[in-house]
Parts: structure tokens; C-alpha cells; sequence
């Protein structure tokens, strides 16, 4: 009797766990929905690129380094995207068949969580220092408010991926070391 009330329940697992473990397909679409958004952010790219290629040469040496500095933004926020697309469909849903593909970048398949939420901090922290630098270009149409609140945000940023960082670094030190006192 106590077997076969151990196998039901052995079943009951399996299926819980299979059902669990399926759930995470329920991921795809959202990375699915951050494929539309990188077209939507190219769309917006060749729009900067036009007006930029437009206007270059009735524009100021300052107008010009503002738009070359919102093409790097959009680059950043572009690769951003795929490294968030493909990190993260392979961390969380499913690994992507490499061995098809010649010209995979060989990190693409080598990004764990951790790895992926460095990536992710440092990206931002890029974008915000180009949005910055970007505050600093046309400091003549900006208030000092304005001013003081992309500083303070980028200095968020940046502490906070020194946070993650070195988090990181405390937990990777702490899996190697042995909790129990030495004799």
C-alpha cells in the first residue's frame, strides 16, 4: 500500500514539474514582443540617420556631435535589446542551435544570469552617459534642474552597477568558501 501511494505521488511530481518546467515557454512571446521593438528602434534609427544626413551640413559643429551621439545612443540601445533577446531566451526558455549558424558571436552562448545582468547595468549606464554628454552638448537650452537630475540619475546608475558588481564578485567569492570552522 505505502509503494503505491509513493509511485502516485512520484506521478503527481513528475507532472507538476513537467507542467512547471513547460511554463517556461510562456517567456517566448515577451522576447518575441522585444524583436517588434528592435525593428521599432531601427525605424527610429533610419529617421535620426535621414534627418542627420539632411541636415548635416547647414548644422552646427555641436548639432552634428549631438546627432552622431543620438546614433551611438540608439546603437546601444539596439545591442542592449539583443543581448536582453538572446541571453535571455536561452538562460530562461530554451538553447538556440549554434552549430547552425557560422557567424554566431561564441559569448552569445556563454551569458548567464549574472553575466547578462552585468551586461544589461553596463549598457545602461553607456546610454545614460551619452544622454549625458548629450545635456552637456547643449547646455545653453537646458535648466539647471534638468541638469541636476541626469546627473543624479546617471550617478544612480552607476553605483548601482558598482552594487551589482560587487555583489556578484561577494557571491562568486562565497561559493568557494566552506562556511564550517576549521579545526
Amino acid at each position: 500500500m505505502a509503494a503505491s501511494t509513493e509511485r502516485r505521488q512520484a506521478r503527481v511530481e513528475r507532472a507538476v514539474e513537467t507542467f512547471i518546467f513547460g511554463s517556461r515557454w510562456l517567456l517566448a512571446p515577451f522576447y518575441c514582443g522585444l524583436v517588434v521593438a528592435l525593428v521599432v528602434l531601427l525605424g527610429k534609427a533610419a529617421q535620426e540617420l535621414f534627418h542627420f544626413v539632411t541636415h548635416a551640413f547647414s548644422a552646427s559643429e555641436a548639432e552634428v556631435i549631438l546627432g552622431v551621439l543620438t546614433l551611438v545612443d540608439l546603437t546601444f540601445t539596439g545591442s542592449l535589446l539583443v543581448i536582453v533577446i538572446f541571453s535571455g531566451y536561452e538562460n530562461f526558455v530554451s538553447k538556440i542551435d549554434v552549430e547552425a549558424h557560422e557567424d554566431w558571436p561564441e559569448w552569445m552562448a556563454k551569458i548567464d544570469f549574472t553575466g547578462l545582468k552585468l551586461k544589461l547595468m553596463s549598457s545602461i549606464v553607456a546610454i545614460s552617459a551619452i544622454q549625458l554628454l548629450k545635456i552637456f552638448m547643449d547646455l545653453k537650452n537646458t535648466g539647471d534642474r534638468e541638469i541636476a537630475w541626469y546627473v543624479g540619475l546617471h550617478l544612480v546608475f552607476v553605483i548601482s552597477g558598482l552594487i551589482f558588481a560587487l555583489t556578484d564578485r561577494v557571491g562568486e567569492g562565497a561559493k568557494g568558501h566552506d562556511p564550517r570552522p576549521h579545526p
